[in-house]
């Protein structure tokens, strides 16, 4: 067998050292479902609690991870328990999660 070249080692070593690169803490938020993408929490306030649809209105800031501006949209909630957890009014933080063009919130919680 032939040793390698001083020029394949270095190549090697180029396309390698990309794996070894890991993310700061600080770019690691919420996590999202599992098998997608890290997700930022979002800030919001609940408008309406459609239990029977499974759905929740919430008016939000910017969703970071969704590139989406302030405004008020109804989303589909991930696990239907989740709509006994908040009310109307409610102030929340929240992840959502773009699922083939339907928005899902995947994690609300109360806001600090």
């Amino acid at each position: 067998m032939k040793p390698l070249s001083l020029q394949t080692m270095a190549l090697a070593a180029l396309i390698a050292m990309p794996l070894t690169i890991s993310l700061p803490a600080s770019a690691q938020t919420a996590s999202a479902a599992p098998g997608t993408p890290m997700a930022e929490m979002s800030d919001g306030e609940i408008r309406k609690v459609s239990k029977d649809t499974g759905k929740l209105t919430i008016k939000h800031g910017e969703i970071k991870n969704l590139d989406m501006p302030p405004m008020t949209m109804v989303f589909t909630a991930k696990d239907p328990a989740m709509l006994d957890k908040v009310a109307v009014g409610d102030k929340v933080r929240f992840v959502v999660i773009d699922e083939g063009g339907k928005m899902v919130v995947t994690e609300i919680q109360p806001a600090k």
